[in-house]
């Protein structure tokens, strides 16, 4: 595979939801590296995580929505650049820093008889509660409980207290049972606990012991402390101080030291642990708990220079998203009678994004804006500059979406279903336009789609999501022509286009598993027909089938029985081609 730059990193990503007090894990460990100037499709069933996983890596999750574990890096020099006047704020800034991590410095002397001192307490902890297992099976049993008595109460809110009396009664019942028990278990727990607590407390050899232990640990701590820090560690200490500058002043000034004094918190807890902060992975775990970094590169007697690693899944300032979303993520959405504002002019709608991100004048916003316009296929732009959208039809109303979602010339332009509310000849016509204007632009396509059909023209490459994971990754003619996942084949073998004459279309049978729970084994097992034992009892890994296709079965394991793909997907490219009218020949190899 030519080697291309990678865009956007995900890894390990794990998006989850509170939902009437339960929490759902709609993401589940995606790991997936997007290229520059590509087109991958995220295909998949409804609620597979598709348009969630986009909304991830473009700051729209919902309020309640939140990213629990992974990274998402972007890497985009324009925006990774960072510079920094130093103006005399600044410097004092700097200067203020500088003198605290000194200060906290002195805590690295003692950190490992700190450690010492964390290790005695917890041994004491422990001896004086639960132990962890028997703590984990009783927080597991509560969280049983509590999901039971949360389902219980939102299925009573369901019911009309004219007709289901009855059964509002008795769930009523069942939840003043699972308030009792839950109640009940964690009296139960307290007990058992201030009883260890006082077993130990009443154990005078182990508490005399302990405390002069303590005691001592203590002492060693102290005059650790009092000593003095090297040259070397000064002078890593003004490196940090300018990140700090440089990763806090693009802030107002109350936020940059509200910023600042929470770095230098992390930074003294860091320095107590022992933290290596010369090793630039660990450093940087200590930003990402506040800003992400800015790693210091050089500087000029005016400004501080630097360049920083985007972690999106730590972003959560809107002066931060401000200037990735729209200017270097966009999002072409499937419905654009939402997308546009019905009373605003469309000129007015796509001067405003240019003016915002792109500092010009109203003047040259105009001029930009014609010619976006143009370039989307508005005949006569200046006659239909001033239209509302309601005088556009669905196609022209795309047309302007595309427009300006491509107004800041993003590197990523994602595609949520952007042809489903559009009539069969109109969707050609926007793929189409889409295709070209990212030969000129040079951005990347993501698209969000269920339609195989929109995959099998538009896509270079492909993955394949169901429950929240990717389940099989390859370019388009990998996963069309040699498809190796099970879901793969029953997505294939499903499509009308395909379909023999007077021949029963195949459906999936089952549903898909509840998110809510925890998964065991593959999470396509109860619905595959190919299904073996260690479906039932052991996620698959990713397998490897060759330098750019990936499948997570298994299937695939040297071990399992050969299984052919299903008669129906056999020798389809001729079929697709057909079907489809796709028009470039595609041959595997």
């Amino acid at each position: 595979m030519e080697e291309k730059k990678v865009l956007l990193s995900v890894q390990d990503l794990y998006v989850k939801f509170r939902v009437r007090g339960r929490v759902l894990t709609a993401i589940r460990g995606i790991s997936l590296d997007i290229y520059e100037n590509e087109s991958i499709a995220i295909v998949g069933e409804s609620g597979s995580g598709k348009s969630v996983f986009t909304k991830a890596f473009a700051g729209m999750l919902d309020s309640n929505g939140f990213i629990s574990q992974g990274k998402i890096i972007f890497h985009d020099d324009e925006l990774s650049d960072t510079t920094v006047n130093l103006t005399p704020a600044t410097v004092r800034l700097m200067h203020f820093a500088l003198k605290q991590l000194n200060r906290y410095s002195k805590l690295e002397l003692g950190a490992s008889t700190y450690r010492d001192i964390l290790t005695l307490e917890s041994e004491k902890r422990e001896r004086s509660g639960l132990d962890q297992d028997e703590l984990g099976q009783v927080e597991q049993t509560l969280k049983e409980l509590t999901a039971q008595r949360t389902d219980a109460f939102n299925l009573k809110q369901t019911l009309n207290p004219a007709d289901d009396k009855p059964r509002i009664q008795e769930l009523r019942r069942t939840i003043s049972q699972l308030d009792a028990q839950i109640k009940a278990m964690k009296k139960d727990c307290q007990r058992k606990a201030k009883l260890k607590h006082n077993s130990v407390s009443q154990n005078g050899a182990y508490m005399k012991e302990y405390h002069h232990k303590l005691t001592a640990l203590k002492a060693r701590h102290a005059k650790e402390i009092s000593g003095s820090i090297s040259p070397e560690t000064v002078q890593r200490n003004q490196v940090i101080a300018k990140e700090i500058c440089l990763s806090v002043c693009r802030y107002h000034f109350n936020r940059r030291i509200q910023l600042t004094l929470r770095l230098l918190k992390a930074f003294q807890a860091a320095m107590r642990l022992g933290v290596d902060l010369m090793d630039d992975a660990q450093r940087d775990a200590v930003f990402d708990n506040v800003v992400f970094r800015v790693r210091y590169l050089d500087e000029t007697p005016e400004q501080l220079h630097g360049t920083c690693v985007i972690n999106l899944s730590n972003v959560n300032h809107p002066q931060d998203w401000s200037r990735i979303r729209g200017r270097r993520i966009a999002t072409v959405f499937q419905d654009p009678m939402t997308s546009l504002n019905p009373i605003i002019t469309i000129g007015k709608q796509i001067t405003s994004i240019i003016l915002k991100h792109q500092g010009c004048s109203e003047a040259e916003a105009r001029s930009r804006a014609l010619e976006l316009m143009r370039k989307v296929g508005i005949p006569k732009a200046e006659a239909r500059f001033d239209d509302y959208p309601f005088q556009y039809s669905g196609g022209m109303r795309q047309r302007i979406v595309i427009a300006i979602a491509l107004s800041c010339q993003p590197k990523i332009l994602i595609c949520d279903e952007p042809t489903t509310a559009l009539d069969v000849t109109i969707q050609a016509q926007i793929l189409q336009l889409i295709k070209d204007l990212q030969k000129e632009f040079n951005y990347t396509t993501v698209f969000i789609t269920h339609d195989l059909g929109v995959v099998a023209n538009i896509a270079d490459r492909v993955a394949v999501l169901y429950a929240g994971q990717v389940i099989e990754l390859g370019t388009v003619e990998e996963v069309f022509y040699d498809p190796r996942h099970p879901y793969t084949w029953a997505l294939l073998s499903s499509l009308p286009q395909l379909a023999q004459k007077d021949a029963k279309l195949y459906s999936i049978t089952g549903t898909p598993p509840s998110l809510y729970n925890n998964i065991v084994g593959d999470s396509f097992a109860p619905r595959n027909p190919f299904c073996l034992k260690v479906d039932t009892l052991e996620e698959p890994p990713m397998f490897q089938v060759s330098d750019t296709h990936f499948a997570k079965t298994w299937l695939l394991d040297p071990r399992a029985p050969k299984i052919e793909k299903p008669e129906g997907i056999q020798n389809i490219h001729e079929k697709l081609i057909h079907a489809f009218h796709i028009e470039r020949g595609i041959e595997l190899g």
